[in-house]
């Protein structure tokens, strides 16, 4: 049976999740800006970090999509996410290890394999888990954003003080960390149906124009912050922008979208999925229209806080539209399949950007705008009713 509201306040299975986030995201607000660095003092040349790092994009539109397929046909939820947080913990640890350019890329690219897995399977379990105890899952995603800052301050930190080759001790900690929080999660309530194994309810998910346009409309605002990832500290530092202050301007991104998650208990009981999705290509197209002109310098902190609109409300829009299909048994399929289109989408904007920047400089943001425009017109053509 499901928790009742009021005995979630006694139940273990938010604060559980809040470390687990935080684990998964330390690990990555390290692995960003540092891994580059390792490799480099490894000895690999740019290209070569480059094939080692694209190996963690390859892995997650092929891996991902059967993964959860199978933890939802067998009915498991807390077995194959602490499994799959433990072999990317073992596999890791390989990458610690080795060395030369063949030897890094084989161990990184098994690594990358049960890495893919873990934040969509995470993602289905706490959205299950806190629908179960009638809880937001904003104010206890907030602790990876939390996280993710705080791992780019101490990784820097760390980086001065070891250097750049026992960096990499700090993510095999962190993956440690990650994996003994999914062990420790509090275990959902049964949803497998009689018989050895559960089949996932229903027809494909791809037959459903609310799972089609969710995933591709969000899949497209997210992609639209290519050139803003990619090129937008490069951009900054030719106007001559030191690295404090390029700094600063990320860090008001991150904080605007944890002021969102933490607010967006209240803002669900106003707006449906369907509303934070139209609001987040919203707020993605006049941040990125705004960017093209390149805005006073003044103006730049004002569009870091749409952040909060271009990855918040688009990523809690998505989330709690995905979150419906758990109740059907397959909410770590759909969070499988959302995570391998916005990797691909994200993948092939990532490219595109760099052809558009060298070609047109900052109006290479409005091919930006224009994606985030086109998911907008998307979210309207399925209709309110089928989003909500």
């Amino acid at each position: 049976m499901n928790l009742r509201r009021s005995d979630s306040v006694h139940d273990s299975f938010r604060p559980r999740m809040a470390v687990l986030y935080a684990a998964i995201f330390a690990f990555a607000g390290i692995q960003l800006p540092f891994m580059p660095v390792w490799l480099a003092a490894k000895g690999l040349n740019a290209r070569e970090v480059g094939l080692v790092l694209a190996t963690a994009m390859v892995a997650r539109p092929i891996l991902v999509p059967v993964a959860t397929r199978i933890a939802d046909r067998h009915g498991w939820a807390k077995g194959p996410l602490a499994l799959s947080a433990w072999l990317a913990c073992a596999s890791f640890f390989a990458v610690a290890l080795s060395d030369g350019f063949v030897a890094i890329l084989i161990a990184f690219a098994i690594s990358a394999l049960p890495q893919a897995v873990v934040l969509p399977l995470t993602d289905a379990f706490a959205l299950r888990g806190l629908a179960e105890r009638g809880l937001a899952y904003g104010p206890v995603r907030l602790w990876g954003s939390v996280a993710f800052i705080a791992a780019n301050l101490g990784g820097g930190l760390l980086l001065q003080k070891f250097g750049a080759l026992d960096i990499i001790w700090a993510l095999v900690v962190a993956l440690i960390a990650a994996a003994i929080a999914a062990s420790l999660q509090t275990p959902l309530a049964s949803k497998r149906t009689e018989g050895v194994h559960a089949a996932p309810a229903g027809p494909s998910l791809w037959r459903s124009r609310r799972f089609v346009a969710v995933v591709i409309a969000a899949g497209l605002i997210q992609a639209s912050h290519a050139v803003y990832y990619g090129f937008a500290s490069l951009q900054w530092a030719a106007k001559g922008w030191d690295g404090t202050t390029i700094g600063a301007l990320w860090a008001i991104g991150v904080i605007a979208e944890i002021v969102l998650f933490a607010a967006s208990g209240r803002l669900l009981t106003a707006l449906r999925p369907f509303d934070l999705l139209a609001i987040g290509a919203a707020g993605a197209v006049l941040r990125w229209s705004a960017m093209a002109f390149d805005p006073p310098t003044l103006l730049v902190p004002v569009l870091q806080c749409l952040h909060a609109l271009t990855f918040g409300a688009a990523h809690l829009g998505a989330m709690h539209a995905l979150g419906r299909f758990a109740a059907e048994h397959r909410g770590a399929t759909a969070q499988g399949d959302y995570s391998a289109v916005v990797a691909t989408m994200s993948a092939a904007a990532l490219g595109l950007a760099g052809v558009l920047v060298d070609a047109f400089g900052t109006y290479s943001y409005l091919a930006m705008a224009a994606a985030a425009a086109l998911a907008g017109a998307i979210i309207v053509a399925a209709g309110r009713d089928a989003l909500t």
